[in-house]
């Protein structure tokens, strides 16, 4: 596979392009571009890897992330499977912020949005209050055209930079030290790891993945994402047991054993290590939460 900066689509004449997914999976690489992205999941739910951090995503996720800030989404593998009745929609917006910007300058709005985009830099996860404000805007923009389309665009950028229901999602020290070329090794790594992140996965396997020596991976790996290939696969199963842990059905060495831990005081440590929380306290926070009358955030 030949790696490339992405093209999405944008030209002089197009600043901004509306696209809607209503697929079984979510099949693009990991990559970036030169475009800022704002993304809506209405339907479907797995992993995303953006900069240097990784989580899960789900239904009702709306997600904001700056040019060239690398990024993948991959649905669980139960989407793959053949005869599966899973979808995934999303609507998808990629515009140029110098477009927006050009268009404000001089206004109220102009240094409100311009620090939006600045934090668009890190990516930006928004919350409930953010998400059911725009809704019914993302399902208007897919159908209209002209002026109407250009107005619903700018709306929702400016509720976006008005919006304070956010979260940072790549880590405040985070630069993409990555070319296309390094873009398409990643893919095939991350790619890997999503789906086999269950298992063992020894530094041989990885490191022949990506078509390296063991020793050169690991110093490549950290180069590239100011992480350890370690630390990076116990974040991918700690996101994994944070989805599970909802789910009250199932039993915290259950968790453990489904997120690619077969040792309770391992998966303890590790849980604590990236969340600060024990599992169990983790899930009595999202009990808590939860509690009717509650708004979430």
């Amino acid at each position: 596979m030949k790696a490339r900066l992405m093209d999405t689509g944008l030209h002089a004449e197009r600043q901004f392009r509306v696209k809607y997914v209503d697929k079984q999976f979510l099949d693009s690489h990991f990559h970036f571009h030169d475009a800022c992205e704002i993304v809506l999941i209405e339907e479907g739910y797995g992993k995303r890897i953006v900069g240097d951090h990784v989580e899960e995503f789900e239904e009702g996720d709306l997600v904001l992330m700056g040019p060239n800030l690398p990024h993948i989404w991959r649905n669980d593998n139960e989407f793959f499977l053949e005869h599966n009745k899973l979808r995934v929609k999303a609507t998808v917006i990629y515009f140029a912020p110098a477009m927006v910007l050009s268009l404000i300058t001089g206004t109220d709005a102009g240094e409100q949005v311009a620090q939006l985009f600045t934090r668009a830099a890190r990516g930006l996860r928004f919350g409930h209050r953010t998400n059911a404000l725009l809704a019914g805007k993302f399902r208007d923009i897919v159908n209209a055209e002209g002026l109407k389309k250009v107005s619903l665009f700018l709306e929702t950028v400016d509720l976006l930079s008005h919006a304070n229901d956010f979260t940072y999602l790549a880590s405040e020290t985070y630069k993409n030290a990555m070319t296309s070329r390094d873009a398409g090794r990643f893919n095939d790594v991350y790619q890997h790891l999503i789906t086999n992140f269950h298992r063992d996965i020894p530094l041989d396997e990885i490191a022949a993945v990506a078509r390296m020596s063991p020793t050169a991976f690991c110093r490549y790996f950290r180069t590239r994402t100011q992480k350890s290939f370690v630390q990076f696969l116990q974040e991918i199963r700690i996101a994994h047991a944070c989805k599970l842990l909802r789910h009250e059905n199932l039993s915290i060495m259950e968790v453990c054993l489904e997120s690619g831990y077969n040792n309770l005081v391992n998966f303890n440590k590790c849980f604590k290590n990236i969340t600060t929380q024990s599992p169990s306290e983790y899930r009595k926070a999202l009990q808590k939460a939860m509690v009717p009358g509650m708004v979430p955030a």
